[in-house]
């Protein structure tokens, strides 16, 4: 933005510092004059044959008072010149650091010292921004490189398969339209996980009342055939809960729960729980699957974008393409809410979900379903 030309701060503190001490000057002569000067006789008689009358003690002090009225104002200018340096090195930290982080720049962090003030809360809240700001970029980065790399593989293997096909016309080819058709639906399946994940990121969506409730039952009898197939068992308990948000999206976040748990079990005679229930003025969700032990510090890593978890085990049309917990989590964060894995003891994982609730709390069900 073009701005004109202005004093700095620093010399407009300097010009008020100069300018207070000045006035203040002006005031104590004033004090002077009124006080005492004006007290003392015109007359020539004084004290002992001494004549101090006013108009002799005015010509004597007048010019010490414009000699110390000026000693002030360039007192004033230079002490508060240093003084207003002094006061706004920090600001000019600031700005540098700024500077900086507009070029480019987001690892330089100010780390001013000294006690808390203005100044250095103001130093501090903006390292802390520089901070976020800097993981934020990292991290979509590294999404945007991840990303890159899982749609290259699928246009990659397309492009293998068309060029097989075209130099050996005579393959087979209901193989070559199939392994097309599963290549293409994985490319299409990470295109839309991808514009999931970005719409959850913008919070571009309608707040409703939902039933987190009913989501559960929906999601879980749609996956039925999954589950019915790997020889899992689904039992969905809990009561009527409500919460406020988009029910496509929670319904997302539910099926890929629910998905991730079925996938990511024992290869048979496994279960599966969900549970929902209303909990201090909102709701709370419980998917709770059994499975091979995870590693505490594998856990943490299992939300982010790509990372399937080399430790759980996955195969099929189902391994899906590395975003189900990551989308989870987007749309959790985008309805206020908190997510929280926990591994099990003896194998599996426990994955909590906690959204705020509507005012008005529906009473409880009791619902209990078994799959």
């Amino acid at each position: 933005m073009n701005r004109r030309p202005g004093l700095s701060a620093r010399l407009k503190l300097t010009i008020s510092y100069a300018g207070l001490v000045l006035l203040a000057g002006s005031v104590l002569l004033a004090v002077v004059w009124v006080f005492l000067l004006r007290y003392v006789p015109d007359s020539p008689q004084g004290l002992l044959g001494v004549a101090p009358n006013r108009y002799l003690l005015v010509r004597v002090f007048a010019p010490a008072a414009a000699t110390a009225l000026a000693f002030l104002l360039v007192f004033g200018l230079l002490g508060g010149w240093i003084l207003a340096g002094r006061m706004l090195a920090p600001l000019t930290r600031v700005a540098d650091a700024a500077r900086m982080a507009a070029n480019g720049s987001l690892s330089h962090r100010i780390r001013m010292e000294g006690a808390k003030d203005e100044f250095r809360e103001l130093a501090d809240v903006f390292d802390t921004m520089l901070e976020q700001l800097e993981s934020h970029v990292t991290e979509q980065q590294r999404f945007a490189a991840n990303a890159s790399h899982e749609l290259r593989t699928p246009l990659a293997i397309s492009q293998t398969l068309l060029d097989v096909a075209r130099k050996d016309p005579a393959r087979d080819q209901g193989e070559l339209i199939e392994r097309l058709h599963t290549v293409n639906t994985r490319a299409i399946d990470l295109t839309e996980a991808l514009l999931l994940l970005s719409r959850g990121d913008r919070r571009s969506f309608i707040r409703e009342p939902v039933d987190l409730s009913l989501i559960a039952e929906e999601a879980t009898e749609t996956l039925l055939p999954l589950a019915e197939q790997r020889q899992i068992t689904l039992e969905v308990t809990g009561e009527t809960t409500q919460t406020v948000g988009s029910a496509a999206l929670l319904t997302r976040m539910v099926t890929n729960l629910v998905q991730n748990a079925i996938v990511h079990n024992l290869p048979a005679g496994g279960t599966v729980t969900v549970h929902v229930e209303s909990q201090h003025d909102g709701s709370v969700l419980r998917v709770e699957n059994t499975g091979h032990p995870l590693p505490p510090a594998l856990v943490p890593t299992l939300t982010e974008p790509f990372q399937r978890g080399t430790e759980r085990i996955r195969a099929g049309e189902h391994a899906g393409v590395g975003l189900g917990l990551a989308i989870v989590h987007s749309i959790v964060r985008a309805h206020d809410g908190t997510l929280d894995l926990t591994p099990r003891p003896a194998g599996g994982l426990l994955v909590t979900i906690r959204l705020p609730g509507t005012p008005q709390a529906s009473a409880p069900s009791g619902a209990h379903y078994v799959y």
